[in-house]
């Protein structure tokens, strides 16, 4: 027998024992759902515990502010104190993400609702056009009901400064994309405490944010990103049990 003729029948004897023993593993774990949950997000077990979002070493809390809400009453960050919330920065004109992202909100919303230690804050980005009265008539639309949720306007340079140096979420005026704003589709979560919080990655590093873009049944967007809402649910219940 030549040794080309050894060589394949010790490819086939390999490709063989793959079959025996790794594909059937496979099958399991798909139809166990491990395969969706695990390998599709990359985020570790969800027994672990949230981690703190560090800065220079330091655990990051939220930065003060202080904005007028739907109902025209100043609501503050220490007025959050004792709740989990999560942030969000929007505005009500957007023509693409934002009504994904509050259509989503809306959905953790309902499935916390009654709860007096869980809340949403939502920053306007075009405080201009976003007065209270534009705010609430925006809620009253959307099925905005939680009284926790703020739907805050005020100060344009302090709104920013809270996004892109507070909470480093993009936003910035760009009149070449619709709607003239652009801005992340990302949620934060925030403990009880003012600490953003998040669950770790497949390496152990906090995914920090959590995409807020895509739906629960969307699954995946055409970039093959995966949906995190299922997870900030799971994430945000663990904060409250705290």
């Amino acid at each position: 027998m030549g040794k080309k003729k050894y060589t394949y029948v010790w490819v086939s004897l390999i490709v063989l024992i793959f079959g025996i023993i790794v594909i059937p593993r496979i099958v399991d774990r798909v139809k166990e759902g491990s395969v969706v949950q695990n390998d599709r997000m990359n985020v570790r077990n969800n027994d672990d515990p949230l981690a703190y979002v560090l800065q220079n070493g330091k655990k990051r809390r939220v930065p003060p502010f202080a904005f007028l809400n739907q109902d025209s009453l100043v609501i503050s960050d220490k007025d959050y104190l004792g709740k989990v919330y999560v942030v969000e920065f929007f505005f009500t004109s957007c023509p693409s993400i934002c009504p994904i992202m509050n259509k989503n909100l809306v959905e953790i919303q309902n499935a916390f609702s009654g709860r007096d230690d869980f809340g949403i804050a939502s920053f306007s980005i075009t405080p201009e056009y976003d007065t209270p009265r534009v705010l609430k008539e925006y809620a009253e639309r959307n099925g905005i009901t939680d009284l926790d949720w703020n739907l805050m306007t005020g100060d344009r340079e302090k709104i920013y400064e809270l996004a892109n140096a507070g909470f480093y979420i993009f936003a910035a005026e760009a009149p070449e994309v619709p709607g003239g704003f652009e801005h992340s589709g990302l949620f934060a979560l925030i403990d009880k405490k003012g600490y953003i919080r998040s669950r770790v990655d497949e390496f152990g590093n906090p995914i920090v944010y959590y995409r807020g873009t895509i739906t629960e049944s969307q699954g995946t967007n055409e970039e093959g990103e995966t949906e995190q809402i299922s997870i900030l649910k799971e994430d945000i219940k663990k904060l409250l049990e705290e």
